[in-house]
């Protein structure tokens, strides 16, 4: 695809701009029918600076942050603000089916939605990390959207905001619980992944990367597996009850055990050995984890 500057959508008024389409009748929450609708073939990029929630249906490829993904089942995707949006090299994708949702963060001020919708890790997904529906779930996605179109589309008085912020909840929070089912449906291609992060830490931990780079971080499991960092994480708490950065620790502290266990070197040697720059910030971590100092962990085996 060219290199063109992504084009970067500040309002509601500005997308349906974009897609022909006639004034919003709210500024700041919009909520567009995809079907039979045509990007612009002159775009290959958007930035919005808007909360987006898509349900599609057969659509082309898209490429979301660096993944791309094909949108042949119904499926949901959520984007947080500035968040890149792009086609492949035949501009943004055509022929959509479904509806998309537009939400201005200044719709949200004051609500109790302003802060919680930060604690959905899901708007950090990539597109290949997007929530696929069962036949059942859609019908309740989509009953949810009907119900917040009908406000959308009635006359606005001082109960609009608080009524589709209420439904807005209720939304999110049926995309957490299905989003639950799936890393729980998915049990034998989650338990492949925990293998590849074991994987992933095994290969780092026996060759110099703990040298040269240091403790391994969670943007580097993530970016290594060609995952968005909070879909690991979300899936890892499912999966072991452990976020990604409490799971690099229990690897680091089995490693550290192994060499004080079976191995005559110093605790700084050791923990020069694991990628720590100091040897005081591994003691702490060592004895956070095992209730014992390097010392006592090693006298215990003699």
């Amino acid at each position: 695809m060219d290199n063109k500057k992504p084009f970067r959508i500040k309002s509601i008024a500005e997308i349906h701009r974009l897609m022909n389409l006639p004034k919003p009748q709210h500024p700041l929450i919009g909520m567009i029918e995809l079907k039979g609708l045509k990007s612009d073939p002159g775009i290959a990029a958007v930035i919005t600076d808007l909360y987006v929630v898509s349900l599609k249906r057969g659509c082309d490829k898209l490429v979301y942050g660096q993944q791309k993904y094909d949108f042949d089942e119904g499926l949901m995707a959520f984007i947080s603000p500035g968040q890149l949006l792009r086609g492949d090299a035949n501009g943004m994708p055509h022929q959509l089916d479904g509806w998309m949702l537009f939400i201005h963060p200044d719709f949200l001020w004051n609500t109790s939605l302003a802060k919680k919708i930060k604690q959905y890790d899901y708007f950090g997904y990539s597109a290949n990390e997007a929530l696929f529906l069962s036949d059942k779930e859609e019908a309740i996605i989509n009953g949810i959207l009907d119900t917040i179109r009908q406000e959308y589309h009635a006359n606005m008085d001082k109960f609009s905001q608080d009524v589709m912020i209420a439904h807005l909840e209720v939304l999110f929070t049926y995309a957490q619980r299905f989003y639950e089912r799936q890393f729980i449906t998915r049990k034998i291609t989650n338990n492949q992944l925990l293998n590849r992060v074991d994987e992933v830490l095994s290969r780092y931990f026996t060759h110099e990367d703990l040298l040269t780079k240091g403790l391994p971080t969670v943007h580097y499991i993530a970016d290594t597996l060609n995952m968005s960092t909070k879909y690991l994480s979300s899936l890892l708490k499912q999966l072991t009850g452990q976020t990604t950065q409490q799971f690099i620790h229990e690897k680091l502290i089995d490693k550290a055990k192994e060499k004080l266990s079976t191995t005559d070197l110093t605790v700084s040697e050791i923990a020069y050995a694991l990628g720590f720059e100091h040897a005081q910030s591994f003691s702490k971590l060592f004895k956070s984890k095992t209730d014992l100092s390097p010392l006592a962990f090693r006298r215990s085996f003699n």
